[in-house]
């Protein structure tokens, strides 16, 4: 059996079903192949089930402290993982369901379920059916990069997946990967009443980050109870389930931790290896990922990727961009590319974590002339009055333009009031724009300006 289309999107995760629909409401027949679940990792996986969980753990959080806001919690803070897990699982479910009600009501936009591969170039296979199409849009996201250390084969781990279907507390989860998803399920986990220990090969956490960032972080892990083991090189697993160790030969001194359940965060790794991409002539690199240009297009002419499996973001953000530069330049005719991007994200520890632009690393390497602000959370009014003041913001700016380059707030509401910055960058606009904008008390947006007022020469 032979199916036509016009264009055919393969993976309906962040970006495809936005394509499909921008596709099919610009006259195209077109068929959206999704091989799983409707939503891809976000919806199903990533961002909004864990964020679910992050939400709980907050609440166990505060209602242990609540004797410093003078609320009296009588006895014992208890998390009910399985009341957990049901919350969780009904949020990302009804996410799905309206990620499939909005396909199924799409014009000129099938849903076909299945696994899809190339047979040509303009030719794939979805179970028994050959779907000819000229126009082919790939969505098809990532998955846990699995360990390669010796041991892996015998010892039983989780995977970011694995670890949101417990149904009982782990008493001591061992996480190896210190990196956001390796983070953000430590402290999770702590909150829930699970003793912690997070293993990570490089000497210090978040190393892509400048060094105080990283050291706060430690920190706010730290107080919280959080085992670190740091420089955790040759990494061995031993033991079976219920009693995990990893062991680290090259640490010093030698490491060895042991848990009741062990978490792979190791890294991700694009979902391209069962596509046929060889069939069609598609262009990976050594990692896996479809190699793009600026406007998401293969090296094949029709062909295109977007999200995680084209390496140029991780985040459901870029996926959904990606989306937006390819609608613009194959239906709009509007020059969109993914090197105008401000590269732009969060890590969702308590308190977050958000980041925009270069980092003062970064911009010394390029050997920009800057001025650095910054202004630590204890002397933010609504972080303090909140109970919540650990942190602080950075913000650097280019000398002579009076450009902002990149700013890191990592405190309470971070993740939102690090936007005005973000689009003052894209605005290309100077750093006074924020100086004089008059912003609303008490917020810690409001005290963005007052940072800005107070650059100095780095060191």
């Amino acid at each position: 059996m032979t199916l036509r289309f016009d264009a055919v999107v393969v993976g309906a995760g962040q970006a495809g079903p936005s394509l499909a629909d921008r596709l099919g409401r610009s006259g195209r027949k077109v068929a959206v192949i999704e091989r799983k679940q409707v939503g891809g990792t976000c919806v199903n996986t990533g961002c909004i089930p864990t964020k679910s969980m992050v939400a709980s753990a907050y609440v166990a959080h505060m209602a242990r402290r609540a004797a410093e806001y003078g609320v009296q919690a009588e006895g014992s803070i208890q998390v009910n993982m399985e009341h957990v897990w049901e919350r969780t699982r009904g949020i990302s479910e009804r996410s799905r369901t309206g990620v499939e009600k909005w396909l199924e009501g799409m014009p000129n936009v099938s849903l076909l379920r299945g696994h899809a591969s190339f047979e040509s170039p303009r030719h794939l296979r979805v179970g028994d059916a050959l779907i000819e199409t000229n126009e082919v849009f790939l969505n098809v996201g990532g998955r846990a990069a699995a360990p390669d250390f010796p041991g892996a084969d015998a010892v039983p781990y989780l995977t970011n997946v694995g670890v949101m279907d417990l149904r009982e507390l782990p008493r001591h989860l061992v996480i190896v990967g210190g990196s956001y998803i390796g983070l953000e399920f430590g402290q999770m986990f702590r909150r829930y009443g699970a003793e912690v220990t997070i293993v990570e090969r490089s000497p210090r956490l978040l190393p892509r980050e400048d060094p105080e960032v990283s050291a706060a972080v430690v920190d706010i892990l730290q107080r919280e109870g959080i085992g670190l083991h740091l420089g955790a090189e040759c990494i061995e697993l031993q033991g079976r389930a219920g009693d995990v160790g990893v062991i680290a030969k090259c640490a010093k001194p030698r490491m060895e931790v042991r848990g009741t359940h062990l978490l792979m965060a190791i890294g991700r790794r694009p979902n391209t290896d069962t596509l046929g991409l060889d069939k069609a002539g598609v262009l990976t690199d050594e990692r896996g990922y479809i190699v793009v240009d600026d406007q998401c297009r293969t090296n094949v002419k029709g062909i295109w990727a977007m999200g995680d499996c084209n390496g140029k973001g991780a985040f459901t953000h870029t996926s959904y961009n990606d989306f937006e530069i390819v609608a613009a330049n194959v239906i709009d005719n509007e020059p969109r590319r993914i090197s105008d991007r401000i590269p732009a994200y969060a890590l969702f520890v308590d308190p977050p974590l958000a980041r925009v632009g270069l980092t003062e690393q970064e911009a010394v390497r390029e050997g920009r002339d800057i001025l650095v602000g910054v202004r630590p959370m204890t002397r933010v009014g609504r972080a303090v009055e909140r109970g919540e003041s650990l942190g602080f913001i950075k913000v650097i700016v280019e000398k002579g333009s009076g450009q902002l380059l990149g700013a890191a707030i990592l405190g309470v509401n971070g993740d939102e009031a690090i936007h005005s910055l973000l689009d003052t960058m894209y605005a290309k606009a100077p750093f006074s724009t924020v100086t004089h904008a008059v912003h609303i008390h008490p917020t810690v947006s409001e005290l963005l300006p007052t940072v800005l007022q107070d650059l100095k020469a780095p060191g």
